[in-house]
């Protein structure tokens, strides 16, 4: 059973007991958040969509706690022009196990 489910202008497959990484969020951890944008959701046999999305359903997360993603290293330069900048991101992310799918 999973369901696909909306949260901060991105989507992401939840399944019970699931370990997901989200863009960073304003929660503390060991707290519990829901997600009420779910806009897919399948049972092993039977597959809902939303339009857009399904009225009732629901995914409930444990925040685990917060991270940093990999290095992304950005380099540009303009030739015969003695321009060379070379700069660094690091995404960071709030990291959440999936505890329930409520499905309608």
């Amino acid at each position: 059973m999973y369901a696909i489910f909306r949260a901060l202008g991105k989507q992401f497959k939840a399944e019970k007991g699931k370990t997901i990484q989200l863009p960073l969020m304003d929660a503390e951890p060991g707290s519990t958040v829901t997600f009420d944008e779910v806009l897919l959701t399948s049972d092993g046999e039977k597959v809902v969509a939303g339009t857009p999305t399904i009225k009732g359903a629901s995914v409930q997360a444990e925040v685990l706690g917060k991270a940093k993603g990999d290095k992304i290293y950005v380099f540009k330069f303009k030739r015969r022009k003695n321009y060379r900048r070379k700069t660094g991101f690091r995404a960071k992310y709030t990291e959440v196990r999936i505890t329930d799918l409520t499905l309608s």
